[in-house]
């Protein structure tokens, strides 16, 4: 259940809001400036036309903008080097990179991947956390509402249903994919939408 208290009505009208294992409580809480900066990015984020229609690329240039906002405010890519030593033998466990990271919060943006890459983010969130490498990880999608907006404008069939949205990613964290890793979810509603 999301604590709708901690999230800003402005946040909650533009954004489907989900946490698992206290989440918010603990962004809030144990990360105010992390908090205030994920918020800052939100509220200042808005879904134009003229991008919807611009093809995709390697990172996109929504989820570009999205990436550069954070990283003006300080948040880095990050690779973690990890490994587990038992006695003598020691066992290296790949991580993959976090888009946006900053003082123990983890951030990923999926905008329109392939779905498996929940997969991927949710394990790494996982295995991060358990290493006491991160206190929280969190995804900003987009929610699958938005689906009609780009059947509208021809783009439908770029965003199928095999692609990064809400209805793809919820199943997989109420099943554990995160394991007990806190996880705050963001997905951009039809109110982000802009026609410029």
């Amino acid at each position: 259940m999301t604590n709708h208290a901690i999230v800003p009505a402005d946040i909650a009208k533009h954004y489907e809001v989900h946490e698992w294992r206290n989440g918010l409580a603990i962004l809030s809480a144990a990360h105010p400036q992390e908090w205030s900066d994920i918020q800052a990015v939100l509220k200042g984020f808005r879904l134009l036309k003229s991008d919807v229609l611009k093809p995709g690329g390697s990172k996109g240039l929504i989820a570009g903008k999205l990436d550069g906002h954070f990283t003006k405010l300080g948040w880095m890519e990050k690779k973690f080097e990890t490994k587990i030593v038992v006695d003598e033998s020691e066992f290296i466990t790949p991580t993959h990179k976090v888009d946006c990271y900053k003082n123990r919060v983890a951030l990923e943006v999926e905008w329109n991947n392939k779905d498996p890459f929940y997969d991927r983010d949710l394990n790494n969130f996982r295995l991060l956390f358990d290493l006491r490498a991160i206190d929280a990880g969190v995804i900003v999608t987009r929610c699958t509402e938005l689906q009609r907006i780009f059947n509208k404008l021809g783009r439908g069939p770029s965003f199928g249903n095999s692609t990064t949205h809400m209805a793809k990613l919820l199943p997989r964290i109420d099943g554990g994919g995160g394991g007990g890793c806190p996880i705050v979810v963001f997905g951009i509603r039809e109110a982000c939408y802009v026609e410029d």
